[in-house]
């Protein structure tokens, strides 16, 4: 049976998270979109701002908040070259700390969570297809914050039992 919840989206101004909360939102369940608008825009979301079940807050996911939320995709994370090139101390503090504050709210309320990782912790690729077997390779700062996130969120899963999925995407874009 299909149940609404109230789902946290980190980085849900952005181009997949704005996608994301449209779905969700559209779907029925009540959905909070978190974001700072770093490398993200307001206009994103602006079309569900008049929807009840949709709640817009800005806000750093590098410092804690407290929300009881059902499920939680942290999706927060500048993911552009330019960005994270740009500011790689501020890429590493929105992975890490992002997901300290992300798993720490999901251990409590019981959360499951959808980690957002990126294609780019392979590094370049000794074998094709590359599959989850492959090594990891930090060759940026992004790609070591990811690890690092990645890493931590697999902790809470193994030793708090965390629902949780980690999903690597190759080639996205917006």
């Amino acid at each position: 049976m299909f149940s609404l919840k109230r789902i946290l989206v980190t980085g849900g101004a952005g181009f997949v998270g704005s996608h994301l909360c449209e779905r969700l939102v559209g779907q029925g369940h009540d959905v909070i979109c978190l974001d700072n608008f770093f490398t993200s825009q307001k206009v994103n979301v602006h079309h569900l701002l008049d929807k009840p079940n949709f709640e817009l807050i800005r806000h750093d996911v590098t410092q804690p908040i407290w929300l009881e939320v059902d499920e939680i995709y942290n999706l927060a994370c500048p993911a552009s070259p330019v960005h994270y090139q740009f500011n790689p101390i501020k890429t590493t503090k929105v992975s890490v700390l992002g997901a300290i504050n992300v798993l720490g709210m999901a251990k409590r309320c019981r959360a499951k969570v959808f980690q957002a990782s990126t294609s780019e912790v392979y590094g370049t690729a000794q074998t094709v297809p590359i599959s989850e077997s492959h090594p990891l390779s930090a060759q940026s700062p992004y790609s070591a914050s990811k690890i690092g996130a990645d890493a931590l969120a697999m902790s809470y899963h193994c030793s708090f039992g965390l629902p949780l999925a980690t999903v690597r995407p190759f080639n996205t874009y917006g």
